[in-house]
């Protein structure tokens, strides 16, 4: 029994550590884009990047995580910031109706701004890849204007796929930080960044 809860503690680790202080370093310019937009945060952890958001302006914020203590701790914080907020218990192992299932009717359609920060390469510790590309392609299909994806280099062309197959438009890219999981992408709607965003630059 013991080697058991070990086992599970140790897959709990492993699908939720992380650094608050690196997942934005390289797309501070998306928080430039916050002011009154939605964000779904996918592996939210205790809510802080998120929170970030809320800063610049965010008008709602949704958030998942596997995480128990992270979202009680996420949802306290938020509990004093007067927008919108909801952080649920989703294991992304079931997929898309895993997180339609936890949102309910609230769970929106299109989100401005989908955050996928240091998630995908936990998940494919734990997913197949048919159920994994899936989960991705449904994601990016919920980004309205913008999509944040941070992971490890050689899983770029994977998330990339998803995103060229859903219409987005890659628009920038990072390797700036110096953290382990340091490269950041940025994509966007097709027509939204002539007409909405004419500062942020392709960058590639």
């Amino acid at each position: 029994m013991f080697r058991t809860l070990r086992r599970r503690r140790a897959t709990l680790t492993s699908r939720t550590a992380g650094y608050f202080n690196d997942r934005l370093d390289g797309a501070g310019d998306l928080l430039h884009r916050a002011r009154g937009a939605s964000i779904l945060d996918i592996g939210c952890n205790r809510g802080m990047v998120a929170f970030q958001f809320a800063m610049a302006g965010a008008s709602l914020v949704h958030g998942c995580d596997v995480y128990e203590e992270g979202l009680k701790t996420a949802t306290e914080v938020f509990a004093e910031w007067p927008i919108d907020s909801r952080f649920e218990y989703v294991d992304l192992i079931g997929g898309p109706r895993a997180l339609s299932k936890a949102f309910g009717s609230e769970y929106r359609r299109h989100y401005d701004i989908v955050l996928y920060l240091a998630v995908h390469h936990k998940l494919k510790r734990v997913m197949e890849a048919a159920p994994l590309d899936a989960l991705v392609r449904h994601l990016v299909e919920r980004a309205g204007k913008w999509f944040l994806w941070r992971g490890f280099l050689e899983q770029f062309d994977e998330i990339a796929a998803a995103a060229d197959a859903s219409g987005l438009m890659l628009v920038q890219t990072s390797n700036i930080s110096q953290a382990v999981r340091n490269h950041i992408a940025i994509w966007t709607r097709p027509g939204f960044l002539d007409q909405a965003e004419p500062n942020l630059l392709p960058r590639v």
